[in-house]
């Protein structure tokens, strides 16, 4: 593993000399194909399991522990003719390894892959398909953009990617969006088998100015064979503030409810989470999370004990900006739970306190 962080390094260093010259050439005539890419190198140490290699099953980012990894690695080309648009991502890393595990091996690479057309000349509506970033939740695989070095519990556990048929829309103002969705199912590239049924989704999110932005994200759909009858609803609602001049809030929660056609037992679970962002001087910034999920029926979240998933946790971030391009990052975060969930050093412990360290590079 060493050995291919090292290789990966290697090989976006070089790539690293050559997109910011393709893309600066291509720009200065109005490209229409931009080339780009991304890695993240990361280390990171669980405190309270000392033994351990790899963190809890419901972690699906930052996944190693105890030596140098690469959590994703992408290159990217984006075409874009004003009326005709598409993007092809490849990735490696452990987002790919972890988070697509169920994927066929062909799809594990996938990290876009999507055209569209502007379906109607003077508004800004666009049909796009294929493999597409979520249309659920704040914080997506590409760390660079997240207020945190790690994912919270409520992304981890939410898709990140989606396959499918998206038709959206924009004011001509670009306060006001919108979109309806047809997917394959709750994250998945190839639809499994015994899973016929189409799932749905929609997305409206409206920004009155720079300071504000409120969104709400929803799936309609099921992630279990269509012979059991289970259906899934899930929402996601989340807004941006920005408090003061270098203060901003991010106030998220995810509720979903899983029911059978013939029962009238419903399950639910849910997860709140709040994110608070300093900006500092040169580009630099702390952010705090606090967070908390609650899955008492197990139904996303599976535990080794399966005593029910109900933990919360705090996690403070700070982001050294090395350059336009880099930054170095690091993170303590602890996760505590009801029940003893967790493992420390071979026993059952109901806290789990990691430590986690980055440095993205985007081009």
């Amino acid at each position: 593993m060493f050995r291919l962080f090292k290789i990966s390094t290697l090989i976006f260093v070089v790539l690293g000399t050559i997109i910011p010259k393709i893309v600066f050439s291509q720009a200065d005539s109005s490209a229409k194909f931009v080339l780009s890419a991304y890695a993240e190198p990361y280390f990171s140490f669980n405190l309270t399991d000392r033994r351990q290699k790899l963190k809890e099953d419901f972690v699906y980012n930052h996944k190693r522990t105890k030596m140098p990894n690469l959590n994703l690695m992408f290159v990217k080309g984006a075409y874009n003719l004003g009326h005709i648009r598409a993007n092809l991502a490849i990735m490696a890393g452990d987002y790919a390894k972890y988070n697509l595990a169920n994927e066929p091996s062909w799809a594990r690479i996938i990290y876009e892959a999507n055209a569209g057309i502007k379906i109607v000349k003077n508004r800004n509506i666009w049909l796009d398909g294929g493999v597409m970033p979520s249309h659920i939740g704040f914080e997506s695989a590409l760390g660079a953009d997240c207020w945190t070095l790690t994912r919270s519990l409520l992304a981890e556990n939410s898709p990140y990617y989606e396959t499918g048929f998206k038709l959206s829309s924009a004011s001509n103002d670009e306060k006001w969006n919108a979109s309806i969705l047809v997917l394959n199912g709750w994250q998945k590239i190839k639809r499994p088998d015994g899973i016929r049924k189409p799932s749905f989704g929609a997305q409206i999110n409206y920004r009155p100015n720079e300071k504000v932005f409120v969104n709400y994200s929803n799936f309609v759909g099921s992630d279990k064979p269509d012979s059991l009858g289970i259906s899934r609803v899930f929402h996601n609602f989340y807004t941006q503030l920005q408090v003061r001049k270098n203060l901003d809030l991010l106030i998220g929660f995810d509720i979903g409810t899983e029911f059978g056609l013939n029962s009238t037992k419903k399950v639910h679970w849910y997860s709140p989470v709040i994110i608070s962002k300093l900006r500092l001087k040169n580009d630099n910034q702390l952010a705090l999370r606090l967070e908390s999920y609650a899955d008492a029926n197990e139904i996303i979240v599976q535990t080794k004990s399966n005593l029910g998933f109900k933990t919360s946790g705090i996690s403070v971030n700070y982001d050294y900006k090395l350059s336009e391009n880099m930054l170095w990052r690091i993170e303590p975060k602890l996760l505590y739970a009801d029940k003893k969930i967790f493992t420390n050093d071979n026993q059952s412990s109901k806290t789990d306190f990691t430590i986690t360290t980055a440095l993205t590079l985007k081009l």
